[in-house]
């Protein structure tokens, strides 16, 4: 007779309120539903959502294998992967945390780099509101900036001015 296999409860995407009382499952499971993954291309100057990133699984990683050495990957394309979470205060939403990743991705040799703990650290630090943008160059902030201030004026005008002196110091 074969063992079964222990059922594993994987990880959940809860849409409401884990923790409004009921204390049953699901208690305590982390909400990804105001958190979005934005990639800059860094040489075609343009940014994008995919939310395929939440999972390791949009356009640019699909197909890559990535490696834990920046230098194996000596002619990838660069991106920063950043986590844009979105809160509300009175007067309503806002750009509340935004950090970026460097990633880099070869096709030619179906490789690429990243570092998971650095990822995983700075989308749980976006969740925790802090904006984390120094280590992107100048010309991808200014794209990242300029697509969500053009992603949604309101939210941009609401955000806090530490976001928009560090993607758009010349506006300011």
């Amino acid at each position: 007779m074969e063992e079964k296999k222990k059922k594993s409860i994987g990880f959940n995407i809860i849409k409401s309120d884990p923790t409004d009382g009921h204390g049953g499952f699901g208690v305590g499971a982390l909400s990804l539903d105001n958190i979005s993954p934005v990639f800059v291309d860094v040489e075609e100057k343009e940014a994008f959502v995919d939310i395929g990133a939440m999972h390791a699984r949009s356009t640019v990683e699909k197909g890559i294998k990535f490696l834990p050495n920046k230098e194996e990957v000596p002619n990838g394309k660069p991106y920063w992967l950043v986590w844009v979470t979105i809160d509300r205060k009175e007067e309503g939403p806002y750009y509340a945390g935004v950090t970026a990743c460097e990633m880099t991705v070869d096709r030619s040799i179906r490789r690429g780099y990243k570092s998971l703990p650095e990822h995983v650290n700075l989308m749980d630090k976006s969740m925790k509101r802090k904006i984390i943008v120094d280590k992107m160059d100048d010309s991808s902030k200014r794209v990242l900036g300029e697509f969500l201030k053009k992603h949604d004026q309101g939210l941009w005008d609401r955000s806090s001015d530490e976001l928009k002196t560090s993607l758009l110091p010349e506006n300011n």
